[in-house]
């Protein structure tokens, strides 16, 4: 079982003292990697349902520092050396996707392919409003762009047609390390898991019961087989309360029984405390003894 440390670029870690202190102890202690989240702006009033919570309401407030994910990932790359950087989630339909395909695949060059890209459709109207971007059709414009960047990423010259994007004859490069960086779809829709069966590399649900994950994962995989992909070949990433109970092992063993590889830990969890000893204490009670799961 894999580890990741979810929320990284929020709180007492969105500064640059933070970043650096998160990244190098989270390599240290042997988190496989860390994950940022994402809005571009956060609107005064709101009417959409922020789905993680039972109030609807994003948590923290508007003064609170949110840094752009790939500029915040880029800073912990300087600082690292094995640990992966995740977006979870950076918002696709929200960016122009020849210039996102430029940043991320410099990124991944800089860190030495350590990129994992998680992305998703977004559910906050207002913030598409702010930049001008249609929210009833979020969901193919994510499709769309994640075929113009990996035509960007695949060739030179390359030459792309879709409903939102199109180019002729056109290079950017560098080209990410591996060919492509690797796509993680995020959320906890069927929409999502058939997105992620189609097109993800990997698939992240954000939210929902070992039963409903479980779910959610069998429709990635059959939508996958569907495809003529190879459906064992998409890495699960999902998260646990019980990780952080009595027997976080159960916890962990239930997950991969559901077909989960890497495991999410809230990165608020090393603000209870002094960091160092909060990140020990997980390593000792959680990574290690997990380590071999799966």
């Amino acid at each position: 079982m894999k580890f990741g440390l979810m929320f990284a670029n929020t709180g007492p870690f969105a500064t640059a003292e933070g970043v650096v202190e998160l990244a190098k102890l989270a390599e240290d202690v042997g988190f496989e990697s860390i994950w940022t989240v994402e809005h571009v702006i956060w609107p005064e009033s709101y009417s959409s349902a922020y789905p993680y919570s039972p109030t609807g309401k994003m948590p923290g407030d508007a003064s609170a520092p949110l840094p752009d994910p790939l500029i915040w990932l880029s800073f912990a790359g300087a600082h690292t050396s094995t640990i992966r950087l995740a977006t979870g989630i950076l918002i696709l339909p929200e960016r122009n996707p020849l210039v996102l395909a430029k940043s991320v695949a410099t990124l991944d060059v800089l860190s030495g392919g350590r990129l994992d890209l998680g992305i998703g459709v977004g559910w906050l109207e207002e913030e598409f409003d702010a930049l001008q971007i249609p929210f009833a059709d979020r969901g193919p414009r994510t499709d769309d762009y994640v075929a113009a960047m990996r035509a960007l990423w695949a060739d030179d010259n390359a030459t792309y047609e879709g409903p939102f994007a199109r180019f002729e004859n056109v290079t950017s490069n560098p080209k990410p390390v591996n060919g492509e960086v690797p796509i993680v779809v995020g959320g906890h829709s069927g929409a999502a898991a058939r997105r992620a069966g189609r097109l993800g590399n990997g698939f992240f649900p954000g939210k929902g019961s070992v039963a409903e994950l479980a779910e959610l994962i069998d429709i990635a995989r059959q939508t996958a087989a569907d495809a003529g992909r190879d459906p064992e070949a998409i890495e699960m990433t999902a998260g646990h309360p019980g990780l952080f109970g009595d027997d976080p092992v159960a916890a962990a063993e239930e997950l991969a029984s559901a077909g989960v590889g890497r495991t999410i830990v809230p990165a608020f969890l090393l603000t209870r405390g002094s960091p160092e000893e909060q990140a020990a204490g997980l390593a000792e009670k959680l990574l290690r003894p997990c380590a071999d799961i799966g």
